[in-house]
């Protein structure tokens, strides 16, 4: 696969993409640059949803023009890695934090590296990478979490030995909060769990305005380009508390993903105005989807939402990321906020080498795509100051 093939022209000078083969099980589709030098430091970047390693492509060229070699794979279920098994009634085991840290692991080994310079990974990026740094930080040395804060693995029960009352079960608490929601005047119901049903990949990819009108909505509402975006800390996990979170977020009960966002259609005026997603940019984001659909990049909300599902990551119960690490988000970004606590968890508890908590100017959601000159700047520091040392195998 040439660049010829992939992005229509819309990618960068000396971005590349390929596939490589046999990657815990997958062939796993790549942007990368930087390659044309042995011996760099990598650079691992991972997306989230409903990315590809396509949002990548402002930052990849920085990064290599810091003499990186650059990579951002299209993650299981997603885009042009194939391997994985499409569909609502498959086993979901494969798309669990661990088997997804596994393909991280299995990318670099591929790839003919020992460990990572640099490890990012944004939205649902974000906890793959932070399993990446729990279970291997010979290999993952540093890690850089984008958008998503990691308030650390699921725990055991602690000292439970003389207590006779039975353990709680693990989903009784989400199962409370989505009935209180929906007891809500309106009735609302969390992202996650609209994005768990059934219908939610035919409604994504067979919206009534169209996917490529869809998708532009999705992205602008998510942005720091929507004036609406005025995030800041929630009290609690009640609720009340999340119902102040756009609805993008804690939807209408009953509506769709795309009736959320149609209200929110761009201008004219203003879609020609974003630089950081042209619409011939936008239309790799549409080719894509509209050939694959979005069920593989759906199946990591399910598999948090089952317990069942999570219970392999109690294996770290109890353990913390002990290498150096930063938290990064725009500052039009509810994602910092839509997990009460959490960036808390993450500073005090979780990470015990957490650098600053940086939030980016003039960024919503999309940090890469919006700003990537200044997450560049943040990026290289970070190695520079906290890491500071040789990578090279």
């Amino acid at each position: 696969m040439t660049t010829s093939s992939y992005g229509e022209g819309t990618l960068p000078k000396g971005v590349r993409s390929r596939m490589i083969h046999g990657v815990n099980g997958l062939d796993v589709h790549i942007l990368e640059a930087g390659y044309e030098s042995a011996g760099r430091p990598l650079a691992l970047l991972l997306h989230g949803f409903p990315d590809l390693a396509y949002g990548w492509r402002h930052l990849i060229p920085i990064l290599a023009d810091a003499a990186y070699h650059v990579v951002a794979p299209d993650q299981r279920g997603f885009g042009r890695t194939i391997g994985w098994v499409n569909g609502y009634d498959v086993q979901l085991e494969p798309f669990g934090l661990l088997n997804m840290a596994r393909d991280a692991l299995g990318l670099v080994s591929a790839l003919g590296y020992r460990r990572t310079a640099m490890l990012v990974g944004h939205d649902l990026g974000s906890p793959v990478v932070a399993y990446c740094a729990l279970a291997r930080p010979d290999v993952f040395s540093s890690v850089v979490l984008m958008s998503a804060p990691f308030p650390g693995p699921p725990a055991f029960p602690f000292s439970t030995a003389e207590s006779e009352a039975s353990s709680v079960q693990p989903n009784i608490e989400n199962q409370k909060l989505a009935a209180a929601l929906a007891a809500l005047d309106p009735p609302r119901v969390y992202y996650q769990q609209y994005l768990s049903a059934r219908e939610a990949n035919d409604d994504l990819w067979h919206p009534p305005q169209g996917l490529h009108a869809f998708l532009r909505a999705f992205f602008y509402v998510k942005s720091a380009d929507w004036p609406a975006n005025k995030p800041h800390p929630l009290k609690a996990r009640t609720a009340t508390e999340l119902a102040q979170m756009p609805t993008y977020y804690v939807m209408d009960l009953g509506k769709t993903m795309p009736q959320t966002v149609a209200p929110f259609q761009p201008s004219a005026a203003e879609v020609l105005a974003c630089k950081w997603l042209t619409e011939p940019e936008l239309g790799v984001y549409t080719d894509e989807y509209g050939r694959t659909g979005f069920q593989g990049a759906l199946q990591a909300y399910r598999v948090y939402s089952d317990p069942d599902l999570n219970a392999e990551l109690r294996l770290f119960s109890g353990k913390t990321i002990d290498v150096p690490s930063l938290f990064i988000a725009g500052k039009s970004d509810w994602g910092t906020y839509s997990a009460p606590g959490a960036v808390d968890l993450m500073r005090t508890k979780a990470a015990t080498m957490m650098g600053d908590i940086e939030l980016i100017d003039g960024a919503g959601h999309w940090v890469q795509q919006e700003q990537p000159a200044r997450l560049s700047t943040l990026l290289l520091a970070f190695n520079k100051e906290t890491v500071g040392r040789d990578h090279r195998l």
